[in-house]
């Protein structure tokens, strides 16, 4: 790490550290091994996991900024550590379904694997001690979360994401189901990607593999205790690399 300091931590989450740096516009984000499911009520240490999400997620993020999306990223340093732009983060977790899967097959009556044409856009309010609960338009409106030129940018910003990730893992011959995002506003306004996208963030199919079970190559498989998670990361950044430009180092 050469041309800035890492400063004062800012924030610590499930999966990453953040911290300031001595430059204003430069934000330094520390990838963690922690692993975590339902609301950090299961929880592990997975060795590699943190290097691996890193370096996924700024091979998505280069394809990304190369598609017109507008991020937070910049580059990494080592292994483990992202520079990003400061954000203000959006309270707002954003979910998008391609295929039904996880919680909306047990919230709704859809078999899941199935097709969601068009694609389905969830928001929940981004709050662990109330369990990140769904929001309604009416519910966004009463807390004031979004104006509604900001809440119609973030919904096209949702799609454009998905439509280049589609594309992006269809390469990979990884069927995307659904991913989860943050979004934050930079210094002067612009609504940006923001945090990760990685297996902890998206559900991830391996089109090669018919086992319902088999298949997954993401976070469920933390969560099912089926195994061979820090393996399916692994692969993963396998295709993706194949795919994508090298990450920027930056400096």
């Amino acid at each position: 790490m050469s041309s800035y300091r890492v400063a004062e931590l800012l924030h610590e989450g499930k999966a990453k550290r953040v911290f300031a740096t001595d430059r204003p516009d430069l934000v330094a984000i520390e990838f963690k091994d922690d692993a975590t499911a339902f609301n950090a009520q299961k929880k592990a240490q997975l060795q590699g996991k943190g290097a691996l999400n890193c370096r996924i997620s700024a091979l998505i993020f280069e394809h990304l900024r190369a598609a017109g999306v507008p991020t937070h990223y910049l580059g990494i340093d080592g292994e483990r550590w992202m520079l990003v732009r400061p954000v203000r983060i959006v309270p707002v977790e954003v979910v998008v379904r391609n295929l039904a899967a996880g919680s909306l097959c047990r919230q709704l009556p859809i078999a899941p694997g199935s097709e969601l044409d068009p694609p389905l856009l969830d928001l929940y309010y981004k709050d662990d001690a109330l369990g990140d609960p769904l929001l309604t338009e009416a519910r966004l409106q009463r807390l004031e979360l979004l104006t509604e030129p900001q809440r119609q940018r973030l919904e096209q910003l949702a799609f454009a994401i998905n439509a280049a990730l589609i594309s992006l893992f269809d390469r990979c011959d990884l069927q995307l189901v659904d991913f989860k995002v943050e979004l934050g506003f930079t210094a002067d306004g612009e609504l940006v990607l923001a945090d990760e996208i990685s297996p902890d963030t998206c559900r991830l199919w391996d089109r090669g593999q018919s086992d319902s079970n088999d298949r997954i190559l993401d976070k469920d498989r933390f969560r099912q205790d089926l195994g061979g998670v820090i393996e399916a990361y692994g692969e993963v950044l396998k295709r993706v690399q194949g795919v994508c430009p090298e990450a920027s180092i930056y400096g």
